[in-house]
């Protein structure tokens, strides 16, 4: 089963990871603060990643990496 891997220390929150993902699985995660004071971005619903990467290829800082 895909998933991505978001790395939360150097994720910003931008949010554009959330408007790549076809099936809009990928939220920010308002409960977790990174060390630079930023939301980082989240897998909402883990059985519903198809394991596109288009959130990888659209994230400025290389914070996301997908398994299949």
């Amino acid at each position: 089963m895909p998933k991505i891997i978001v790395n939360e220390t150097i994720c910003k929150g931008c949010e554009l990871c959330i408007g790549a993902c076809p099936k809009k699985i990928i939220v920010i995660d308002k409960n977790t603060i990174n060390i630079k004071g930023y939301h980082p971005a989240k897998l909402s619903d883990e059985s519903e990643c198809i394991g596109c990467s288009m959130c990888a290829m659209m994230c400025p800082d290389i914070a996301i990496t997908v398994e299949r």
